[in-house]
């Protein structure tokens, strides 16, 4: 067959040639350029256009950066439409803002966009002890989050200009005191209220419940008794650790890495000095400091006649309290551990050397240089442990970041087997048996097969209907791990004989709660009717502050109540845990001494006016830049309807 194509090449060309130019008549050049699509187009802003496939990598990226910070959380949460179109919403006022900024030409200057940085805590933490930049480190940084320096810094820079079109607007905002007030007293005031519970608990006792009313209890709540869904899986594990492990090293590579690494693993040299000390703070006066100053000369030129003199000077004239008992002296110190001038100065002199005045913040010093401790080499066989650790685990990171690309194309190529990868990259495949979909208990879940989004892969249906690998995922630094199912156990409903007790105390507690429920209500009626206000509980007095060990929503129904109606009386369904009638008598200010925390919710007051006006900016940017969404947003129904079918 591919040698008649090759060989009649203008008939096969003719062919074509008809075949397409009709489809081209009947479909048209935008059929063919869907093929090249990111697919439907589901939102716009200022004619740029945001498609379904960057909707979904701007979802899995927030999915991914949520489970980061908070490992134990169920991914199902952000599972549904409400919370994929939250994820459109954001993504749309991300581009009106940065829409905005280019429009104003707002652009964060180099002096800006470097004291951003030098301000981020994760920055900060890769200077080293002179306070230079590891710049290889800040490279590993960038590219853990899929960018180079200046993909990063480039995006920093646009972060900072977008920050500019709603910074004006949040910080302008202003409440006044009066409406702040107003605000605050409604939330702030205190109620006098009776309350009478009426605890589920208090109503067990007087639940019966027969064989057939299990049954039925059961067979209307089976979705709650299902077994675990589990798998039997099969996986590999690429790591730095396992390809540590596999690094021989050479004889000669550990002599040359030594000799070229004696230094940095030899002790520091370390000097011993005294000083002298005259004070001058730096914001001083400049009298008081030329004062200091003349001071401290007229010391050094005593020392300087008489070197032996040094310890007897500073005893009776350093200002250094902690120094001057001891003659000035410092005792041996490295690098990194005085002030920067102060060091400079005694590493640049010899022993016996007495300096000239050396200025720093704290004053004047006078430096005598009294000992030095050479650095102490260590022996190639005693620093043979530590080379070879080095050695090793720097071959295992160019090692892993060779093979990392390798291992996650191939179990995305051979989808249907870990075994060729395996067989390539010499790595074991591992079994587990009844993993389960959510961990019994996900706090303590640990190890590799209790990560969430290694569960969620292995348990989609691609896994599960076609027992495909998964994708190669990162489950901790420099480690990626692929999985497969062999064997699936569905979900499925327990038995009755298996669940009975379990039946019986849900059923128990659900009718205990209902007969608190009729009770209560029935002293609800009879207090609106005015018969029965007798025997109510002794009144309390609570607020949203202090809730005297109220249940929530027993508080939020005594706020709620009608001040202009008063006694006002309102049940309150507590579900499982029963009834309370709430019956509020009198309405307070909130305490006049509570000034602090009056000053701090007037503070908070401010801000959410200030976010209130962005918000509102923000919109009307969006109407003025054609902002819109085009997909339908998901009703509440209809999201808990598929959520139940789910």
């Amino acid at each position: 067959m591919f040698d008649f194509v090759r060989n009649n090449t203008k008939i096969m060309m003719g062919l074509l040639f008809l075949l397409i130019i009709p489809s081209f008549v009947l479909f048209g050049l935008e059929g063919y350029s869907r093929f090249d699509d990111k697919g439907m187009v589901v939102a716009k802003v200022d004619g740029q256009k945001i498609n379904q496939s960057d909707w979904d990598a701007a979802h899995k990226n927030e999915v991914d950066r949520i489970r980061a910070s908070m490992p134990t959380i169920d991914v199902k949460l952000f599972d549904t439409p409400e919370a994929k179109y939250a994820t459109l919403e954001r993504m749309v006022r991300d581009k009106v803002i940065a829409a905005a900024a280019q429009k104003m030409h707002l652009v964060a200057s180099d002096q800006r966009l470097a004291k951003e940085l030098q301000q981020s805590p994760a920055i900060a933490a890769l200077r080293t002890a002179d306070g230079k930049l590891d710049m290889e480190r800040y490279k590993q940084l960038t590219a853990s989050q899929g960018m180079t320096p200046e993909t990063f810094e480039m995006q920093v820079r646009a972060d900072l200009s977008n920050r500019q079109v709603t910074q004006g607007v949040q910080a302008s905002a202003y409440a006044t005191t009066a409406q702040t007030q107003t605000a605050l007293n409604a939330f702030m005031q205190r109620r006098e209220v009776q309350i009478l519970n009426f605890p589920a608990a208090d109503f067990l006792n007087k639940v019966s419940a027969s064989d057939a009313d299990l049954q039925a209890f059961y067979d209307k709540n089976k979705d709650k008794y299902q077994s675990t869904e589990m798998a039997d899986i099969e996986y590999i594990v690429l790591d730095i650790e396992t390809l540590r492990q596999s690094v021989t090293i050479n004889e000669q590579d550990l002599k040359t890495y030594y000799e070229q690494n004696l230094q940095r693993l030899s002790s520091k040299e370390e000097r011993r000095a005294s000083h002298i000390l005259i004070t001058a703070a730096k914001d001083a006066p400049e009298a008081e400091k030329k004062a200091a100053r003349a001071k401290a000369e007229e010391l050094l030129k005593v020392v300087k006649a008489k070197p032996a003199s040094f310890a007897d000077v500073a005893r009776k004239n350093s200002q250094d309290p902690g120094s001057a008992v001891r003659g000035g002296d410092l005792d041996f110190f490295a690098r990194g551990a005085m002030v920067k001038v102060f060091e400079d100065a005694a590493f640049s002199m010899k022993k016996s050397d007495i300096s000239d005045l050396v200025e720093s913040e704290f004053g004047y010093h006078i430096i005598q240089l009294t000992d030095i401790k050479a650095p102490k080499a260590q022996s190639f066989e005693s620093l043979r442990p530590t080379l070879e650790a080095d050695l090793k685990k720097q071959q295992a990171q160019r090692k892993y970041a060779e093979l990392a690309e390798t291992f996650s194309n191939m179990v995305y190529e051979q989808s249907d087997s870990l075994k060729p990868v395996a067989e390539k990259l010499k790595l074991n495949i591992q079994k587990a048996n009844q993993v389960a979909r959510q961990p019994a208990n996900p706090a303590q879940a640990k190890g590799i097969l209790s990560n969430p989004a290694l569960l969620q892969a292995l348990f989609n249906e691609a896994s599960l209907q076609k027992q495909r690998n998964t994708e190669a995922i990162e489950v901790a630094p420099s480690t990626l791990v692929s999985a497969r199912v062999v064997k699936h156990q569905p979900a499925a409903t327990l038995p009755y004989a298996e669940v009975k007790d379990f039946v019986k105390r849900a059923f128990t507690q659900e009718k205990a709660a209902e007969l608190a429920k009729a009770q209560g209500e029935q002293r609800l009626a009879a207090l609106k009717a005015k018969t029965g206000s007798d025997a109510l509980p002794n009144a309390i007095v609570i607020s949203r502050e202090n809730t005297q060990r109220q249940l929530p929503q027993v508080v939020d129904a005594a706020l709620r109540a009608d001040p202009n109606n008063l006694p006002s009386v309102n049940g309150v369904d507590l579900g499982a845990q029963g009834f309370a009638v709430v019956r509020v008598t009198k309405v307070f200010p909130p305490e006049p001494e509570n000034k602090a925390l009056m000053a701090q919710a007037q503070q908070q007051f401010t801000q959410l006016w200030g976010t209130a006006e962005t918000q509102a900016y923000i919109a009307q940017l969006k109407t003025k830049l054609k902002a819109e969404i085009l997909v339908p947003k998901p009703s509440a129904a209809k999201t808990k309807s598929e959520a139940q079918g789910a």
